[in-house]
């Protein structure tokens, strides 16, 4: 038996082209403006035999049906397959009023088979803090399913043990915003950079005036904005519309050892070597042989294994790149040589390892 191995190779190369403005929105978030977690712990009723039998779903259960009324003898199992115990995420976005609607996320907790069909009952979702921020309830929205036959058989397809609800929690309680506080407006890049901050300042003391923003540190900026609500929210909305030409990325070899996919930066360099790389090919092959007795003879049919192992060693072509080589010369170096993915990773690293690779290189 042969085994082969195929590998797909795919090389993305950033070209160096002119940096484009981009406006502070896209390249930066306002401090304090941020998403809170939610989350919560409930009951999913009216499944078709998909649901768990876990202890925890039958205490939930009986409690649920105490506060109802409903007091179960001792000894007796309310638990049923179409009942789920089940988690409750959100995300509160900022500036979420009392009133308003969110999505919610409904995830099975025990062995449950499938939520397709459930309803979520009434379920309080809590915040970091312990306190209760939204109430959760509805039908679920479930994207995956399952089938299974009589033998044991079956099939998936997505998740069915996850599912959604759109508008199915309603906002309680207000997060207390620091957006008003303070006499500043600070804002957090996306992408941490000392360029990137310096024009950043630049550009809003150009279109404001001098000493309106002043830079903390790679990350933060802080602008000086009015006190009064109104007047803070038409001020953002000039400064989140500035454009500013951020600074270009800093010399990044990035190699996805799962798929294959190098990304090679546009400020790659590699110094003065010399590369020689060679392929080893190792293929092993078997073929059995039966051997059968003499006939009358006191023997038994065996069968012997015959291995055959042979190693092929491609010739290594030796390659050179210059100093300060380009981007457009590496990617033509590598496609002359036609190396494998396993070879351009493992020449990368010896590279780098030599100190020839002038660039960060990152497996993922």
């Amino acid at each position: 038996m042969i085994r082969k191995l195929v590998a797909v190779f795919v090389l993305v190369c950033v070209s160096a082209s002119p940096v484009m403005a981009d406006r502070l929105k896209d390249m930066a978030k306002v401090k304090g403006v941020r998403n809170n977690q939610l989350i919560g712990y409930g009951l999913v009723v009216g499944l078709d035999g998909t649901g768990d039998s876990g202890p925890y779903t039958n205490q939930t259960i009986r409690n649920m049906m105490n506060q109802f009324g409903v007091n179960l003898p001792d000894g007796v199992n309310p638990g049923s397959d179409n009942v789920a115990a089940v988690t409750v995420s959100a995300s509160l976005p900022p500036f979420a009023k009392a009133g308003q609607e969110m999505d919610i996320t409904v995830s099975s907790i025990g062995n449950a088979d499938s939520l397709r069909g459930g309803t979520l009952l009434m379920t309080p979702l809590k915040g970091a803090d312990g306190q209760v921020y939204a109430m959760a309830q509805g039908s679920l929205v479930v994207g995956g399913f399952g089938a299974q036959g009589q033998d044991g058989s079956k099939i998936t397809v997505n998740v069915p043990s996850v599912g959604r609800i759109p508008n199915g929690a309603t906002i309680e309680r207000e997060v207390d915003s620091p957006f008003t506080r303070g006499d500043t407006i600070t804002f957090n890049l996306l992408r941490s950079d000392f360029t990137t901050a310096r024009r950043v300042v630049e550009a809003i003391n150009d279109r404001l005036g001098p000493d309106m923003a002043y830079a903390h540190d790679a990350t933060s900026v802080s602008v000086r904005a009015p006190r009064d609500p109104s007047q803070r929210v038409s001020f953002l909305s000039i400064l989140e519309n500035i454009e500013v030409d951020p600074a270009e990325a800093s010399a990044r070899v990035v190699i996805n050892s799962r798929t294959g996919t190098i990304v090679v930066g546009q400020n790659v360099r590699v110094s003065p070597a010399a590369i020689t790389h060679g392929n080893l090919t190792v293929t092993i092959q078997e073929n059995p042989q039966v051997e059968q007795p003499n006939p009358f003879a006191e023997g038994q049919t065996a069968v012997e294994q015959d291995t055959q192992i042979a190693v092929t060693e491609e010739p290594a072509r030796m390659f050179k790149f210059g100093p300060a080589t380009t981007l457009n010369e590496i990617v033509q170096a590598v496609n002359q040589v036609g190396a494998a993915p396993g070879d351009v990773m493992a020449v990368l690293e010896a590279l780098k390892q030599a100190g020839s690779l002038r660039a960060e290189l990152i497996v993922i």
